[in-house]
């Protein structure tokens, strides 16, 4: 074996083995073949005798470097393929078992629609709603939003028809009813420059709050808002995502009124007719996107 903490003459002068010559010694000792180690060492010999020439050494490592593998064939195969196409988050009525006559029958329904002088919107947003029923529980046809919220074209359709509606008309407060008034609600007052104001049940606002108390089926609740959220005169509009007994929006506006605001309209995406909720809203005007027989 070679000792590597010996020392080596060059120039005339005593040097020790550098950690690159000493790597070089043990490969020299291991490798099978003199010549390729002869080719390899070659570069890092001119190096010693001119470090400066460091083009000449580089072209010479490459030359000790085997050829590449080719793969130029296996390029062209892979570019002749068809692009793979992932698969696109469908709407929920895209859905169905009979996807070309659901979409058949979206567009007769807002053609229709048209004829008749409504919003040609009105049919996709329709659609898109679910009804679940036996939820929460039995006898119960619950309306479902999330799949209007899945669907990004109809989501959209339903903030800009409330938006068309309410820009212009000097509404600074968009009132949102828990919960799911907190979807609709806060689009609607960014796009027509309005504040938005969280109506909550009971122990869920921190600081002082002003509260409503309503009428339940069995029992009673409250809706509650910060002290300090409006103003009096200011002009609102309360936002739900449906109207059934009408409670909840009849305390809302009690409790907006009590403190001096003037409400524009209430505003839902589904009302249960059956259920006469209208009723409970006194004079405040109503506007609604859906009507569902489903109660």
């Amino acid at each position: 074996m070679i000792n590597m903490c010996k020392k080596k003459r060059h120039q005339g002068r005593c040097v020790y083995y550098s950690g690159v010559e000493k790597a070089l010694i043990t490969a020299l000792i291991n490798y099978r073949s003199v010549s390729k180690i002869i080719t390899f060492l070659f570069p890092f010999f001119l190096r010693s005798q001119n470090p400066n020439n460091m083009q000449s050494i580089v072209s010479s490592y490459h030359l000790c470097l085997p050829p590449p593998p080719p793969v130029l064939r296996h390029r062209l195969i892979c570019q002749s393929l068809p692009p793979i196409r992932l698969p696109s988050r469908r709407s929920p009525t895209s859905l169905r078992l009979f996807p070309c006559a659901a979409v058949s029958r979206e567009s007769e329904m807002a053609a229709a629609a048209k004829e008749d002088g409504q919003d040609p919107r009105i049919p996709k947003i329709a659609s898109s709603i679910r009804v679940i029923p036996d939820f929460p529980k039995p006898g119960i046809m619950f309306q479902d939003i999330t799949t209007l919220l899945l669907d990004t074209e109809a989501f959209k359709d339903t903030i800009d028809i409330f938006v068309e509606r309410y820009k212009g008309k000097g509404i600074s407060v968009v009132a949102g009813v828990e919960a799911r008034g907190f979807i609709f609600g806060p689009p609607i007052a960014l796009a027509i420059g309005a504040k938005f104001v969280p109506m909550r049940k009971p122990k869920k606002l921190p600081g002082k709050v002003i509260s409503e108390e309503y009428s339940l089926e069995y029992g009673t609740d409250k809706i509650e808002m910060h002290v300090g959220a409006v103003e009096p005169g200011e002009r609102a509009i309360i936002i739900d995502d449906l109207i059934a007994t009408g409670g909840t929006l009849a305390a809302a506006i009690r409790l907006l009124e009590r403190v001096g605001v003037k409400i524009v309209e209430c505003a839902c995406v589904i009302e249960l007719p059956e259920l006469n909720g209208r009723e409970k809203l006194g004079e405040a005007p109503l506007f609604i996107l859906v009507t569902s027989d489903a109660a």
